[in-house]
C-alpha cells in the first residue's frame, strides 16, 4: 500500500521568520527558546518522570553501563576519537519526546520524590533541570528503576493534557490561531539564523507533537493575540506558561499537570 502523505506541513505551515521579532524583544536570544516574562502570572509546568514497581537497584545507570563496557557486552562510545565514557558519565537521563514507558512503571511525581528524599521540587535560584534531585542519584546518575524527565520537550502526556487546559483558557478554543516556534538545536539545524516558525489550528496541536520535523514539542507556542505563551527551554525539565492568573490558576489546581510557581524565574 502506498504511504499516506503527512498532513503536518498543510495543517502547520511554514510562515516568515519576522513572527518571532516580538519575542526576541520581549525575550532576548531564542536559541534554545524564547523564555518570556510573567504576562502578568506565570508557572512552571513540570515534565514526568517514572518508577518502576520492581523498587530501587544498587547500582546506577552508569555503574551498570561501566560493567557492561567490562564484560564486553557493550562497546565504548567513541566520537572524533574520543571515548566519551572516559570524559563523561551516563545520567540515565534523555533528550526531545517521552512517553509513559509501559507496563510496571508509574509516574512519580516531583513533590512525592522531594518528600522521600528531601531535595526541593526545584532549588532556590535555579531552574527545573538536570541539577535537581542530587540525593536521588549516585555521583549524578539515575537509579536504573527511576526515568528521570527528558530535557528539552514536555513528554507526551502532559503535552495533550497542557493544550486542552490551554484550549479552554483561549479565545477561540480549537479554532484558535496559533503560532509555533522550534529552537534550531530541537531541528538538528545549521541555520541559526532563519527562525523555523509554523502557523496552524490550536485543535491541530497534537500535529506538533507526533508528525513534525522535530523530536521535540515546541520551543514556543502562542496564540495570535499573544495572551498566553509557552516556553520549552532545549535544556531544562518544564515548560514555562506565562499567561493570566486564571490560566495559571488552573494550570496550578490540575489533577493530571504537576505545577509549580518559582518566584525567582517568574
Amino acid at each position: 500500500m502506498p504511504e499516506e502523505p503527512n498532513p503536518f506541513p498543510d495543517v502547520w505551515s511554514l510562515v516568515p521568520p519576522g513572527a518571532t521579532d516580538w519575542l526576541r524583544e520581549l525575550c532576548g536570544d531564542g536559541l534554545t527558546g524564547f523564555m518570556p516574562p510573567a504576562m502578568p502570572d506565570a508557572v512552571w509546568v513540570l515534565n514526568a518522570m517514572y518508577e518502576h514497581e520492581l523498587g530501587p537497584h544498587e547500582a546506577s545507570y552508569d555503574e551498570y553501563h561501566r560493567a557492561r563496557l567490562a564484560d564486553g557486552s557493550t562497546q565504548p562510545h567513541v566520537v572524533g576519537g574520543i571515548d566519551l565514557d572516559a570524559v563523561s558519565i551516563v545520567t540515565g537521563g534523555g533528550l526531545g519526546r517521552a512517553r509513559h514507558p509501559g507496563p510496571g512503571w508509574r509516574r512519580l511525581r516531583w513533590a512525592e520524590l522531594a518528600r522521600r528524599t528531601g531535595d526541593p521540587i526545584v532549588p532556590d535560584g535555579l531552574m527545573p533541570s538536570y541539577r535537581c534531585f542530587p540525593s536521588a542519584k549516585k555521583a549524578g546518575s539515575w537509579p536504573p528503576n527511576m526515568l528521570p524527565p527528558t530535557e528539552g520537550s514536555l513528554d507526551r502526556e502532559t503535552w495533550h493534557r497542557l493544550i486542552a487546559t490551554l484550549t479552554e483558557h483561549s479565545p477561540a478554543g480549537p479554532a484558535t490561531r496559533c503560532l509555533a516556534y522550534y529552537s534550531p538545536l530541537t531541528l538538528g539545524a545549521t541555520d541559526f539564523d532563519t527562525p523555523h516558525v509554523r502557523a496552524g489550528r490550536l485543535g491541530d496541536a497534537q500535529l506538533l507533537y507526533d508528525q513534525s520535523d522535530a523530536g521535540f514539542s515546541p520551543s514556543n507556542l502562542w496564540p495570535v493575540d499573544r495572551s498566553w505563551l509557552l516556553c520549552t527551554d532545549y535544556d531544562l525539565w518544564a515548560t514555562k506558561v506565562a499567561g493570566s492568573p486564571t490560566l495559571i490558576d488552573a494550570l496550578l489546581n490540575d489533577s493530571e499537570i504537576e505545577a509549580v510557581r518559582l518566584p525567582w524565574a517568574s
